[in-house]
């Protein structure tokens, strides 16, 4: 039995995290051209406004947008509140939060232990794990059941696989993936799906926000290669929350065909 991705996303409730930019401005897009109608969060609101603007361009139902801080429990506290006044504080098969994606997160320095710094410690643990925790926790009530409805976090191949320097975000993206995992124990006989989406080398702010505006030092993480790009996952995205509502993606890995591993890159002689 095929069931049209329209269908099951059309006029439905899609709440994005981190939807300034990268993966969650690219999910954004893409839902809004299914015709969902989004809710949209993040700290950039000028970049935000953009995003919705774009998926509202794009064919989506709805596109309303509040700031959120995931790494603030009063700020996810605020932007549910928001949530539950636009959807009407149902949970119905037709109404409250279809799908959750937990895209908020982001690496902060490439240290080693010995040299790491608390403040990037901590902001990484803040949003890739504590953040997930929080809004997830928030959007729950807000969720129907027995209805398809998805959680999908943005993981990471850094929770899987150990590299230098990347203690610290490899364990918050591990921890992730495991929060994926225990959910899927305590939402048994809900009809809630939970899915763990970890790609590797994608081209988005990842590097530059991780090198904090060096450009430079960026943009040779991605020289000579072809890495993925956002609308990438964004279309994976699309194809797991469209699944039929008994079918669970439980845990993909995406990586670009130049990745065989973290740290094992084929680059390419660039062509002028």
């Amino acid at each position: 039995m095929k069931i049209a991705r329209v269908s099951l996303l059309k006029n439905r409730w899609i709440l994005i995290t981190g939807a300034s930019s990268g993966f969650g401005a690219a999910a954004a897009r893409a839902f809004g051209g299914a015709g969902a109608k989004l809710l949209l969060g993040a700290r950039r609101m000028e970049r935000l406004q953009q995003v919705a603007a774009e998926a509202k361009k794009a064919g989506a139902g709805e596109a309303l947008f509040h700031e959120l801080d995931v790494s603030k429990t009063s700020s996810v506290e605020a932007f549910m509140g928001w949530t539950k006044q636009k959807i009407g504080g149902q949970k119905s098969a037709v109404g409250g939060v279809q799908v959750l994606i937990n895209n908020a997160g982001g690496a902060h320095g490439l240290d080693t232990v010995a040299e790491g710094k608390d403040a990037d410690w901590e902001a990484m643990m803040q949003s890739n794990v504590l953040g997930v925790l929080r809004v997830t926790r928030a959007a729950l009530p807000l969720m129907p059941r027995d209805a398809g409805a998805s959680i999908i976090n943005i993981g990471s191949v850094a929770g899987r696989q150990a590299y230098e320097g990347g203690a610290v975000y490899g364990a918050a993206k591990a921890g992730e993936l495991h929060i994926a995992r225990t959910l899927r124990f305590e939402l048994l006989g809900t009809g809630i799906r939970v899915t763990s989406v970890d790609p590797g080398l994608a081209k988005t702010e990842f590097s530059l926000v991780r090198f904090k505006g060096d450009s430079a030092r960026a943009d040779k993480v991605y020289e000579g290669t072809k890495p993925l790009l956002a609308e990438d996952i964004a279309e994976i995205l699309i194809w797991i929350a469209s699944r039929p509502p008994h079918v669970n993606i439980d845990e993909l890995v995406v990586k670009p065909v130049d990745q065989a591993a973290v740290g094992k890159v084929f680059r390419r002689i660039a062509v002028k």
